[in-house]
């Protein structure tokens, strides 16, 4: 037997989604469709924001790196699963199962402290419109948006460093679509208990600090728009529900997933299907339908063409 430090896994094989070939046949259409829209729809929002000059604010400039990073996350799996879909083996390379560990740790945690940035945009143009100008200028903007990138980076790195140090030697079976870290430490040769409850404890505590502020900060926003004038309110009360829409959909399954004590597999796969797979498509969709300025950029270009 070899060394237990030298890892001689050489691929990791997913079980997928189901076994029926009638259903992997509609998984198929509905999750390329489903990606399809997700990359046209985030790239759309993106291009939109940077070509039109009245999108030129803070807002728009940081719903742009969102929907790039919501880009991003959607092509770490979703690809990856609907090739799978039409094979019978689904397997994936060790460092390829090691790359999607990182990606989605990466652009996940980078979408995190995002949210919170955009949070603390509105509570800024809401709570104290006359400083807003002087408080979230153009080098600000960057230097939040370039700290969600490195928060996001360094908890990516973090979780692969640590996955890197199990020895994998024998099972290799993953009952999901992807290289999700729970399932694949369950894989490793030695006893992982006290690893599990640091990764874990690292992504939970990443998720539970971003999503509790960002709870206190809308609850402190809509509080304050009460107070506001009914068209000012009804403003704001309009953006800050389309923010707090897209923080539960993003949050809600990631806190049930590494929080929760009790692993149910059918429910961890509905759950990771929605973060990876549903929610960066919901983003732009969310903030495009409810958005009135975003609404009439694309009546312009629209009507341009």
């Amino acid at each position: 037997m070899e060394n237990d430090n030298q890892t001689v896994v050489s691929e990791f094989i997913f079980q997928g989604l189901c076994t029926s070939k009638e259903l992997q046949i509609f998984l198929l259409l509905l999750f390329s469709t489903l990606d399809l829209m997700t990359v046209v729809g985030n790239l759309f929002v993106v291009i939109l924001i940077i070509t039109d000059h009245h999108l030129h604010s803070p807002m728009y400039f940081l719903l742009a790196n969102l929907s790039f990073v919501d880009f991003c996350l959607s092509s770490v799996n979703t690809p990856k699963l609907i090739t799978d879909l039409l094979k019978v083996n689904k397997t994936i390379s060790f460092g390829g199962c090691m790359s999607q560990i990182l990606c989605v740790h990466f652009f996940g945690g980078s979408e995190m402290v995002l949210l919170v940035t955009m949070a603390y945009d509105r509570y800024v143009a809401i709570c104290r419109p006359l400083h807003y100008t002087s408080i979230m200028d153009r080098q600000k903007c960057i230097w939040l948006v370039l700290i969600s990138w490195v928060i996001g980076f360094v908890h990516g790195i973090s979780q692969l460093l640590l996955i890197l140090e199990l020895p994998f030697c024998g099972p290799r079976v993953i009952d999901s679509f992807f290289c999700d870290i729970p399932l694949v430490m369950k894989l490793a040769c030695i006893n992982t208990d006290a690893l599990e409850i640091v990764i874990n404890a690292d992504s939970g505590v990443l998720a539970t600090t971003c999503f509790i502020p960002l709870l206190i900060s809308y609850t402190y926003i809509l509080l304050t728009v009460q107070l506001n004038s009914k068209d000012g309110s009804a403003k704001a009360l309009s953006t800050c529900t389309s923010h707090i829409t897209v923080v539960v959909l993003f949050f809600g399954p990631i806190i049930f997933i590494y929080l929760w004590p009790v692993s149910i597999t059918w429910v961890d796969k509905f759950l990771a299907v929605f973060y990876t797979a549903i929610t960066p498509l919901l983003n732009p969709a969310i903030y495009t339908l409810r958005n009135k300025d975003i609404k009439n950029a694309i009546k312009k270009q629209i009507n341009y063409m």
